[in-house]
């Protein structure tokens, strides 16, 4: 069975970089088993309903603007997974999943996929976040992917723990902020007690989550991979640490010994 992964992407920058960061993603990509795809549950990726993509060549997607022009010159087009994304529309629990062939591979899949597989040679395919669900609601759809793992593919959320622009320092390097190495820490703490619940909870109004998360898209990734962790499973840090001040880049996997 594969394991199952939350990575936290941070900025398009890191497509490009060569830091503690990206080598991380590298030794992880060469020490998994190799999928047969992998399926990235995305935070840019945000829709009224659950779209699972579909086509055969998913075109890149630069869904960002400001950057250095090398940044965009950047390929990754790695095949798509028609077959299995259309199994994991039909198997996703709830109303409402269908495959689409409008969207592609955007930057939460693509800056993190290129160090894991830097030959683009693994298929990929997106499911959208439906935003119209609520926390539980995205956690009943993760929990209908589980036969995906048996089936070889590597269900990856892609997004961060803490993710704040409004307080985003330009120095990827400088200290972070106190209040987010504390929602990091927190949010460390109840995924080491397996508190789905409180994970579930931690970005509703009068928790300090609300800082650490003034939107969701970002967090509920970290719920897709959090509810496909199987009983037995163990939790192991692939890298930790947090970029501009603001923004976690904590990845974790679930997965057997």
């Amino acid at each position: 069975m594969m394991p199952v992964l939350f990575i936290g992407h941070g900025s398009p920058m890191n497509a490009l970089l060569d830091n503690p960061y990206t080598r991380s993603l590298a030794a992880l990509g060469a020490s998994l088993p190799r999928p047969a795809a992998v399926l990235v549950v995305s935070a840019h990726w945000l829709a009224e309903e659950t779209l699972v993509q579909c086509s055969e060549r998913p075109g890149q997607i630069y869904d960002f603007y400001g950057f250095p022009e090398e940044l965009y010159r950047l390929r990754y087009e790695p095949q798509g997974s028609p077959e299995f994304a259309r199994e994991a529309s039909r198997i996703v629990k709830g109303n409402g999943v269908r495959c689409t062939d409008g969207w592609g591979c955007d930057h939460a899949a693509w800056a993190v996929l290129r160090h894991m597989y830097p030959e683009a040679d693994v298929p990929v395919f997106e499911m959208s976040l439906n935003m119209k669900l609520d926390e539980r609601a995205h956690m009943e759809r993760a929990r209908g992917l589980a036969p995906m793992r048996e089936r070889g593919v590597l269900i990856l959320g892609s997004g961060n723990v803490v993710h704040n622009l409004r307080m985003l320092g330009y120095d990827p390097d400088m200290e972070p902020f106190p209040w987010a190495a504390d929602a990091d820490a927190e949010i460390a703490a109840l995924l080491d007690a397996g508190d789905i619940e409180g994970l579930a909870d931690f970005t509703r109004a009068g928790n300090p989550g609300r800082l650490a998360a003034p939107t969701t898209e970002h967090f509920l990734p970290l719920l897709y991979a959090a509810a496909l962790r199987e009983p037995g499973e163990n939790l192991t840090y692939v890298h930790t640490g947090i970029q501009h001040g603001s923004i976690s880049m904590r990845c974790c996997m679930f997965a057997r010994d």
